[in-house]
């Protein structure tokens, strides 16, 4: 089956996500509780907007308030990082690695002094798809940061600093021995061929880190389903992207506020049916996995 994607990782997460298989466990089970409790802030669910770029983020960020979801926000400048801050929404303001310091810095102080909950780099956007030069975002160079960089970037600032990238054990214990407190799960759309599925390498990467580092398991979340199966293998919060942009484009706040609290309805669904009363006792042997790759 992986064959067939010829190296295609979103293919190839979505085929493993819609290969892992669930018990159920719904005897005597109670309604579940979604509340999530996230850099000292509470939210109704566990699934966050993805950092998405080159849309209407002030409206997805609106939508997502309204869904009590928290929001992650990518590429972009202060002025919409501004825009999408006063919706009231909970942000997470994802940077690129860019080569120019500057547009960094000036992103990472921007958010502290103008509310944001957090920030984080996009290192897996530093390098091209096919080859390993760095890559060039709407005509702004990127460059890959070095471990030492990375470290000068997270205690710059007092907000919770998020590294978007890291799909592997060692790059999580890098980034928690860097300060780091989380990190996204991530190949970012497929920039890396052959990726191994997030929702794959979580429980590598939790036994790995322990409950020392915040996991956020980001691609191929399309529903409440798929966050499910993603929490039950470790992570703490999940990203929805792809699945927000046609509600987003369509009907702006009220379709990302419908979005979200359809796929809650539907993590819901998945945690009475497994005996899961909160968030807090997800176990992960409902999961199966009937097929090897």
């Amino acid at each position: 089956m992986f064959y067939e994607a010829k190296g295609d990782s979103v293919q190839i997460a979505r085929m493993y996500m819609d290969s892992l298989l669930v018990e159920s466990r719904i005897v005597g089970a109670v309604r579940p509780d979604t509340a999530f409790r996230f850099l000292g802030e509470t939210f109704s669910m566990p699934i966050m907007t993805a950092a998405l770029s080159h849309l209407d983020l002030a409206a997805m960020a609106e939508g997502a308030r309204q869904a009590g979801a928290c929001v992650s926000i990518g590429m972009g400048g202060n002025e919409e990082m501004g825009a999408v801050l006063a919706t009231g929404a909970k942000v997470m303001k994802i940077i690129k690695p860019y080569a120019d310091e500057k547009e960094i810095m000036s992103r990472i102080e921007y958010a502290e002094e103008n509310g944001a909950l957090a920030v984080g780099m996009d290192v897996e956007h530093a390098v091209n798809v096919d080859d390993a030069e760095d890559s060039v975002v709407v005509g702004l160079q990127m460059k890959q940061p070095s471990l030492e960089e990375l470290e000068k970037y997270i205690r710059s600032t007092k907000l919770p600093f998020f590294i978007k990238g890291a799909l592997s054990a060692q790059d999580a214990v890098r980034c928690r021995d860097l300060g780091a407190a989380g990190v996204i799960l991530s190949h970012h759309n497929g920039l890396m061929r052959y990726a191994v599925p997030p929702v794959m390498i979580l429980p590598e990467v939790r036994k790995a880190v322990g409950r020392d580092l915040l996991l956020i398991a980001d691609g191929g979340i399309e529903s409440g389903f798929d966050a499910f199966k993603a929490l039950a293998r470790g992570a703490d919060a999940v990203t929805m992207g792809r699945a927000l942009m046609g509600p987003l484009k369509e009907n702006g706040p009220d379709g990302v506020r419908e979005a979200l609290r359809k796929s809650c309805g539907q993590l819901q669904a998945m945690m009475i049916r497994t005996g899961t009363k909160d968030l807090k006792h997800m176990d992960p042997s409902v999961i199966h996995e009937p097929l090897r790759f």
